[in-house]
């Protein structure tokens, strides 16, 4: 079961704010929470609220246990933008943009849990496997060379004896 939580209108750029959830996607709830407590910036805070939020949503709402849940999605879409104006020489000015964002964090319960160490090991085990692939590959190309040397018919053998 899917559940969700939405951080509208957080005042922080989009930009820096998908920098942290990338961080976090595919995670267990509990590795997203402690990626988010150590990580010294602003969206890490908004971030981590609106995770906490869903959480929240989901033992309530859903009634499903924190332990089990993963980060499907975090997806920090684009918000208003404020236009404020700096004075410039001249009597002249220049726009400020105050950019705001829309958090989304989706959990659920029914994805297999995957941390960063599942999956290096994972790339680990398909990396042998191409080798193993390609070295039974290489083995049996030698095998048909070899084959080949042999000679076929006892006539041949006796001939590449003389």
């Amino acid at each position: 079961m899917e559940v969700r939580s939405t951080y509208r209108y957080a005042r922080i750029s989009p930009f820096k704010a998908r920098e942290v959830t990338r961080e976090i996607q595919g995670l267990p709830v509990s590795a997203a929470l402690d990626l988010l407590a150590f990580t010294p910036k602003k969206a890490a805070f908004l971030i981590n609220k609106t995770l906490k939020s869903a959480i929240a949503n989901a033992e309530n709402n859903a009634n499903l246990k924190p332990d089990g849940l993963v980060v499907k999605e975090a997806v920090v879409g684009e918000g208003p933008t404020f236009k404020r104006i700096m004075a410039r020489a001249r009597g002249s000015a220049s726009r400020i943009l105050k950019r705001t964002s829309h958090i989304r964090i989706v959990l659920t319960d029914d994805i297999k849990v995957e941390t960063r160490e599942t999956r290096k090991a994972k790339q680990k085990a398909e990396q042998r496997a191409e080798k193993k692939k390609k070295e039974i590959e290489s083995g049996a190309a030698n095998e048909k060379s070899t084959a080949e040397q042999k000679p076929r018919t006892k006539k041949a053998a006796k001939k590449s004896k003389k």
